[in-house]
């Protein structure tokens, strides 16, 4: 007999769930100056930092931040052009130092001898490699800076919520004190 009750209570309120639950229709009343919410994307910075991986400075034009596209463009192309011409330089002493070695004296560094040869080879070898650094550095500094960029442009920067000093009168010691004030205004 409880069993027949129980189930047909459980029937009941299966088939009767209209009867408690809202109805949809029902509309919200929000106050007329709540500032509306900006939807939080999680994926943008790592969608800027891609864009930047794969050419440098779209992920700076995905973040609208155009003024910074010459800056990169500079930064690698300077470092760019630094490294070919030394690379250049580096293979033109030591081609003519591996003459040297072979007997020929007819190269364009007649005027040097072995040692110079060897130095001016050492020299331009780390400044190419300074610049292939270079060159790396400003293209992951690019990716950085796309993804710091885009987690940024979401975060609150919202006069509602602020943190100020506060210079205030103690009112037993009659002392000034100096504080930090956290306001939230909703």
């Amino acid at each position: 007999m409880n069993k027949i009750i129980f189930i047909s209570l459980l029937l009941f309120f299966i088939g009767n769930t209209t009867v408690f639950s809202q109805d949809k229709t029902d509309a919200v009343l929000v106050a007329k100056d709540t500032v509306k919410s900006n939807d939080i994307d999680p994926l943008t910075p790592a969608k800027a930092a891609f864009y930047s991986a794969v050419l440098p400075g779209l992920g700076q034009a995905y973040n609208k931040k155009y003024w910074k596209i010459p800056l990169v463009y500079g930064a690698i192309g300077t470092s760019l052009y630094f490294y070919i011409n030394s690379n250049k330089s580096y293979h033109q002493y030591r081609d003519a130092y591996k003459r040297r070695l072979e007997g020929y004296t007819d190269d364009q560094f007649y005027y040097l001898d072995k040692t110079r040869l060897i130095s001016a080879q050492k020299f331009y070898q780390r400044n190419r490699d300074l610049s292939a650094l270079f060159v790396v550095g400003f293209y992951v500094l690019n990716i950085i800076d796309a993804n710091v960029d885009a987690a940024l442009i979401q975060f609150n920067v919202n006069e509602n919520l602020s943190l100020k000093p506060n210079i205030y009168l103690n009112d037993v010691t009659s002392r000034t004190n100096i504080g930090l004030t956290f306001n939230y205004n909703f």
